[in-house]
Formats: C-alpha cells, structure tokens, sequence
C-alpha cells in the first residue's frame, strides 16, 4: 500500500472512530486475519475499545501486518481446537481482561462453543459478541439460547460486495494454481458445494468463464435458487463429485467427509473458500493415501487407481494471493466499530442482533467521501 492511500485509510477510520466512539469504551479481544492491510482497522478497534490482544487467524498473518501491530497491542495464538475447550477459553479470558467489561470480535465462531461459561463465570462481564462471517453466523445462531447479545454483520449489505469480489478472488486463486500444473477451467466440470453467498458468486463467476457448472446444497430452497438461475443441481452428494474435475467447497461447514474423497474422479482439483478444519474431513482421510508436493500450494493425494489434487493444503484458496477485495472490506470493518458502540450502549437482549440502518448509511457515505475517486 503506497503512502498516501495509508493516510486516507487511516483518516477513514479516525472518522468512523469519532462516529462511533462512546462515552465509556469496554475493554476488547480482536479475532482477525491480519492481512497488510489490517492494522488501520485493527487501530480504529484500539481508539473506541481498551484492546488488549489480537488473535491472528493462523493461515492469514502477513508478517510485515504483525510486526507493525505488534507495536501497538499483544498478539496471541488462535487455536480451534483450544478455544474449544470453555475451560481454556475462560482461562485465556481472564488472563487478558479480568474483571472488565469486554466486547468479543469474533470471525468464525470461534467463542461460540465456551459462549455459556464466559458469561456464566467470567470475572468480569461480556457485553457480547460481533461475528463477522457466515460459518461464525450460524454457529451463534443454531444454538438454542444465547447468554449474550451477538451482533452480526455477516448478512449485512454492506458485506455483499466483499462477498461477491471474495468470489472473484477464489476463482482467480483456484485457475492460477490449476494453469501452473498446466491445466485450464476450460473444458473442466466444476462443482460448487453451497450456495450462499459466496457459492453463488463463485458459480456464476465460473459460469462467466465457459465453466460447465453443476451445485449442490443440503438446503432444497437454496437448491431451487440455483435452478432458477440456470444452474445444474446435483440430487445428490456422491453422483456430484464423481463427475466434477473441480470441486469448491464453500459451505462453512464439512463438505467433504472421509468417505467421499474416494468418490472424486481421477485429477479433481479440490478447494475451499475457509479453513480446512471447517471444509474438509482430512483427519478421516484413509492412511492408504500417500501426499506429495505436486507444485506451490498443490498437494497430490493419491493411493493405487486413484488420485486428486488439494489447493493450498485445504485452506482458503484466496489467501495465497492476498486475498485483497480493494476497499470494500472497509465497510464491513466500519460496521465492526459501529457493532462495539451497539454492545456498549448495554440494551440489546441475549440474541442474535444487526447494526441499524441509519448507521449503516452513515458508513456507506463517509466510506464514498474516501473511496469513490
């Protein structure tokens, strides 16, 4: 990022920051991919918040992005498995904030399954939580009772067209990889698993290619949506696979258990648009598959009579080129800051939330005095 778009980044969020700044600013914990981008935002939550550490997510930390944020605010080790643990969760809860009033901001669910205990046993008290994505979402919202509110801003409109630029950065990933081992999209069925937001996006955008396009969702509604747009619909998951020479997981959830890696035809490429701990059972993947280094970012499964190929070990796809939506992903950012100001206000009921409309307009606004040159 060259200098000046540094500084109007920066005057960005200090306006955002004295928009949405309150009278008294709890105390946060920031969950976040920490992209080169990231620590103007990750500043602006240090100006309307006590920030008192950032979890980087493991497979998205540009090193030049930690070291300048380390500058400023503690850095510590995200872990699935750890926050998992709401004994460890609460332990690592206590030793950053004890006693304080806290905002959690989370991108994936990752307080969700501790959520219970945190507000039952913590030292201080969780004003709540602002979740930033799909997968983190629903983890928060399948749960029967929330102890906290949770504002989301995942299905918020300002995210639409990060999602949507994210599809494009996926497709761009995924067709970089495949023409380095000197395949094309061309001529390649592809399947899409999930099609939400960014399955939907990745779906047309490979359709826009020439890409023959077959998708296949558990939710009929979404299934239905897909015909309506012109797409194939697989009936089912196994039948899907074994046609699909490129297959892209973008549920959030497991797309792939062990079972169905021996369903993909020979040569499939197979990625995803998250973690491979969401996407992808790789655990349960049969020992009889041996791995070798077929190229940057591609690994070659293979065992006798069969063989397919993984993007970036399983992880999202995307990251391996920076990922990088433009300045879009500001406006969820903004929304971030204005969900901070939402819990500290303290009248929202344990549940599932969303910043107002006029704050979003404030954002939307302030966002094109910086951004629309």
């Amino acid at each position: 990022m060259e200098q000046f778009e540094r500084a109007r980044l920066d005057s960005y969020f200090t306006r955002i920051a004295a928009e949405f700044t309150s009278a008294a600013p709890p105390a946060s914990l920031l969950v976040t991919h920490l992209l080169p981008e990231r620590p103007s935002f990750v500043r602006a939550v240090g100006t309307i918040s006590a920030l008192r550490a950032v979890l980087p997510k493991p497979k998205s930390i540009d090193t030049g992005a930690r070291r300048e944020v380390e500058r400023f605010v503690q850095c510590d080790e995200l872990s699935r498995k750890a926050f998992t643990d709401p004994e460890a969760c609460l332990d690592y809860i206590e030793s950053r904030v004890a006693g304080e009033p806290v905002v959690l901001l989370d991108v994936g669910g990752y307080f969700a399954p501790a959520l219970d205990v945190l507000c039952d046993r913590f030292s201080g008290r969780v004003l709540g939580v602002i979740e930033d994505t799909e997968n983190g979402h629903k983890r928060y919202a399948e749960r029967d009772k929330l102890p906290c509110p949770v504002v989301s801003v995942a299905r918020s409109p300002l995210k639409d067209p990060e999602d949507f630029l994210v599809g494009q950065s996926v497709v761009f990933s995924t067709e970089a990889l495949m023409r380095a081992q000197g395949d094309i999209l061309n001529g390649r069925h592809a399947l899409v698993i999930g099609f939400g937001k960014l399955g939907s996006s990745i779906a047309r955008l490979l359709h826009a290619k020439a890409v023959q396009v077959t998708v296949y969702d558990i939710d009929p509604v979404r299934r239905a949506q897909a015909l309506s747009q012109g797409f194939s619909v697989a009936r089912d998951h196994e039948t899907a696979l074994t046609g699909a020479g490129l297959v892209l997981c973008a549920t959030g959830a497991v797309s792939l258990l062990r079972e169905d890696f021996s369903a993909l035809r020979n040569g499939a490429y197979v990625a995803t648009v998250t973690s491979s701990e969401d996407e992808l059972d790789l655990d349960g993947l049969p020992a009889i598959y041996s791995r070798t280094r077929a190229g940057d970012h591609v690994t070659r499964y293979q065992t006798t009579g069969h063989y397919f190929y993984l993007l970036n070990d399983g992880n999202a796809v995307n990251f391996i080129h920076g990922a990088s939506v433009g300045p879009f992903i500001y406006l969820v950012q903004a929304e971030i800051l204005a969900g901070i100001r939402l819990l500290t206000q303290g009248d929202l009921a344990p549940g599932m939330h969303e910043v107002g409309a006029t704050d979003r307009a404030t954002i939307a606004a302030t966002w094109l005095h910086y951004f629309n040159r």
